[in-house]
């Protein structure tokens, strides 16, 4: 019986069998709890441990985990600090989460995403000034891969750009065999145009009366850039530079939703049509009389003739820009 009594103390079993049931807290769950004899000293059930202990004693659960989230404390507080040899802020999540990055040497951040974004943002602009030129034709089907050898890249930043073009509207995916070029017709670019003078012509209208004629006459240069790049003959350098113009024009009036809306309308109308129209449709001529408007159109707004104005953008708006 004594030594029973000894096997207890030593276990923290009451009746000395099954050294772990009361570190588990098997024993005395369900029931009425251990019993207690003399000399031997209480094991608390699972679960209450804390609030029983009294005397300085510390459940066994509570002396093995406390240690450690004071280090985890202090290794987070001295990442955020950036103090003692300890991690950046930056890898202050990584500590949270249990990381050993205070042993490990920091590591700059890799130049290999930076490229990889810069050859993704020249693919999607060769990509869209081959669908204004038409060299992209509508309704053929193109793959990453193929398009990645033709441009001497990888397929992945070709297949990040054509997803690009696919949020824009240019393309459609085609499940397992790439992306179709969207076919377009004369009825979608008069849609496209109806939207656009709903959206800009009154914004520029009221812009006319009350933007500064210096600040107008800022925008001279892009409106000659306009004009140098319609007599060029180059139907992309043309659209890149008429989108400039009519950024910066509503630009004025201050509404970033605004100014992003009507530059992808804008995208969007300059694609070439589906047929013949697509080869015949705006021509060199046109380029250059759509670039005429847009001086004769600031030198209205700089004399503040609300009339010429008002007559230049509805005509402006007329077809296809």
């Amino acid at each position: 019986m004594k030594q029973g009594a000894q096997g207890s103390a030593a276990t923290g079993n009451p009746d000395g069998s099954g050294g772990l049931g009361g570190v588990e807290g098997v024993g005395g769950v369900g029931g009425g709890g251990p019993e207690v004899r003399a000399g031997v000293p209480r094991v608390p059930v699972q679960g209450r441990g804390v609030e029983e202990e009294r005397g300085g004693r510390v459940d066994r659960a509570e002396r093995v985990e406390r240690p450690d989230r004071v280090e985890r404390a202090d290794r987070v507080e001295r990442a955020e600090r950036g103090v003692d040899g300890g991690p950046g802020r930056g890898d202050a999540g990584a500590v949270a989460r249990g990381e050993h990055t205070h042993s490990e040497t920091p590591i700059p951040r890799p130049r290999a995403l930076v490229q990889r974004a810069s050859v993704r943002g020249q693919i999607l602009d060769a990509l869209r000034t081959a669908l204004v030129t038409g060299e992209l034709t509508p309704g053929a089907v193109y793959s990453a891969p193929a398009l990645g050898e033709r441009f001497g890249v990888s397929a992945t930043p070709v297949r990040e750009a054509m997803q690009q073009l696919a949020l824009e509207g240019a393309v459609e995916v085609v499940p397992n065999r790439g992306f179709r070029v969207v076919e377009r017709g004369a009825r979608e670019l008069a849609e496209l145009a109806e939207v656009r003078a709903l959206i800009e012509v009154p914004v520029m209208l009221r812009l006319a009366r009350t933007v500064s004629v210096e600040r107008w006459a800022d925008l001279r240069p892009l409106a000659e850039a306009t004009v140098r790049a319609a007599s060029s003959g180059c139907r992309a350098t043309y659209a890149e530079s008429d989108r400039s113009f009519h950024r910066a024009v509503l630009a004025f009036c201050g509404n970033e939703q605004l100014v992003q809306l009507a530059d992808d309308l804008h995208r969007r109308a300059q694609w070439p049509l589906v047929g013949p129209v697509r080869v015949s449709g705006r021509g060199h001529a046109d380029l250059l009389a759509d670039a005429a408007e847009h001086m004769a159109l600031l030198d209205a707004l700089i004399a503040r003739d609300l009339d010429v104005v008002r007559s230049l953008v509805g005509e402006h708006f007329g077809g296809a820009r």
